[in-house]
């Protein structure tokens, strides 16, 4: 990682921690926003960018060498989805045959896109990708995009679902004394936070990343055994099952990141570590 000129796109819950982990590397790193420098914690060793991304000119990108788009929407709609995810990815693939340094662009994209719901076991061979949400089709619109206008320099990230010491929607509902039935099969998948910081930073900076990456642990569980899991661990009522929801829905996903780069390999550790920091 030598001379190597690296821009993070979105300095939100893991944008800028990713930014701040490169510059803790020592790496040339700059992050990219629409606030002030003042607004982000940012590591003193970082650049900053005052931007908008689609405004982003040839001439402003021209020497980064590898860059990660990793925003949300302002909004949780298709058009919030619309205006963000896809609305950049386009413009940047409309600079790309200017941008002569870029190797590698890497997009922080959504396990959404695969639309199964019957408990199938899905890895990065499945060629089934059909998203269900609206928001989700956009989202692989914008994979789509980039992997038009950039070819194999295009390197997707798709995470499960994300939790981590502040992402606490689960542990809530564990704490809850009355709870709502759940179904016996309702298959998720999740990744720790930190555990994503630390992929992306890994893709961005190895010589030689996969095209795709199924960013989650190797461990999918049901939300029945999540839940009940969670709930002895902080002596609630346990949930009782939904016995008017038979079927199986869901998905598992395989992951393929290298088990090295996971500090947490299943939900059981990552848990531990979260309720180990709960305030008593």
């Amino acid at each position: 990682m030598t001379n190597h000129q690296l821009l993070i796109i979105g300095q939100g819950d893991i944008g800028l921690p990713v930014t701040n982990m490169l510059a803790q590397d020592d790496l040339s790193v700059t992050g990219l926003a629409r606030s002030e420098r003042s607004q982000y914690d940012l590591d003193d060793k970082a650049k900053f960018m005052q931007a908008d991304a689609l405004k982003l000119s040839a001439e402003q990108l021209q020497d980064f060498t590898r860059i990660a788009i990793i925003v949300t929407p302002d909004e949780y709609s298709t058009s919030g989805y619309n205006d963000s995810y896809l609305s950049i990815c386009q413009h940047l693939a409309t600079l790309a045959n200017k941008l002569t340094n870029l190797e590698r662009v890497i997009f922080i994209s959504s396990t959404g896109i695969y639309g199964q719901d019957n408990g199938e076991w899905i890895d990065t061979d499945t060629a089934s990708v059909t998203p269900e949400r609206d928001a989700s089709k956009v989202i692989l619109q914008a994979e789509q995009a980039l992997q038009k206008g950039f070819g194999d320099k295009a390197i997707i990230i798709r995470p499960s679902g994300i939790y981590g010491r502040e992402r606490l929607m689960r542990l809530r509902k564990a704490k809850e004394s009355h709870k709502d039935p759940i179904a016996a099969e309702e298959w998720t998948n999740r990744i720790m936070d930190t555990d994503l910081v630390t992929i992306i930073t890994k893709v961005l900076t190895i010589d030689t990343p996969k095209l795709i990456y199924i960013a989650t642990d190797y461990l999918p569980v049901t939300s029945l055994e999540l839940t009940t899991w969670l709930s002895k661990q902080v002596e609630e009522e346990l949930p009782e099952v939904d016995s008017e929801k038979n079927s199986v829905t869901g998905k598992r996903l395989h992951s393929n990141i290298p088990l090295a780069w996971l500090k947490f390999p299943d939900w059981k550790a990552g848990y531990h570590d979260i309720l180990q920091h709960q305030d008593s």
